[in-house]
């Protein structure tokens, strides 16, 4: 496999998964979208969308993203972690299927079936489930005495980075529990905290 060179950083290479969140993507003066994806010489590599959008998850978001996340998680309490679906057999044989076979009624249907002769019914027919950290819940909770000083409405206000009002107004919404906004509350809780360690 030729190996890329990804010009337009990482966040491209999420939103590829998307074909419609690629199309809103900025445009060059040359009218093509940005992003890896709609990168001429990967069109040409791999000019089929979905294959296309695999192998950028095989060569970028993978090892740049879950593989290192699985490592230090698992490092991090010394235990050794095995992705059984990234066997070399079962990659090659994902590879060789139709396009239209990759899809949720395709391959999930494929492994659910193999899954059924070995586990418990209840295990394989339900609802996807993420790994995600409970960041939303922790914000409210043990989080909440961190977090809250460096979402200080005074503080912000005096620091000038960032409009206060939409911050504060966010914050007291996921508090109360009316909205969820982890995500972009997060990001500035992040980097007020990067910069207290680092600038100040």
């Amino acid at each position: 496999m030729r190996v890329i060179k990804l010009a337009k950083g990482r966040a491209a290479i999420i939103a590829g998964k998307d074909a419609q969140i690629v199309a809103k993507l900025p445009r060059r003066p040359d009218s093509s979208p940005e992003g890896p994806l709609d990168d001429r010489s990967i069109k040409e590599l791999v000019p089929d969308f979905i294959q296309r959008m695999q192998y950028l998850d095989t060569v970028t978001y993978l090892p740049d993203d879950i593989f290192t996340k699985v490592d230090r998680a698992s490092m991090a309490v010394s235990l050794e972690a095995r992705v059984p679906l990234l066997d070399h057999r079962v990659v090659a044989f994902s590879w060789m299927l139709a396009s239209v076979m990759k899809g949720a009624d395709g391959v999930g249907m494929m492994l659910r079936r193999v899954l059924s002769r070995y586990l418990p019914r209840e295990l394989i027919e339900r609802p996807k489930m993420g790994f995600a950290v409970p960041i939303q819940d922790w914000l409210r909770g043990p989080l909440r005495p961190w977090a809250g000083p460096l979402l200080d409405e005074r503080r912000l206000a005096a620091e000038g980075i960032f409009h206060p009002f939409p911050i504060v107004k966010r914050w007291r919404e996921h508090l109360a529990g009316s909205n969820d906004w982890h995500d972009s509350l997060w990001a500035v809780i992040i980097f007020q905290a990067w910069k207290d360690h680092w600038l100040t």
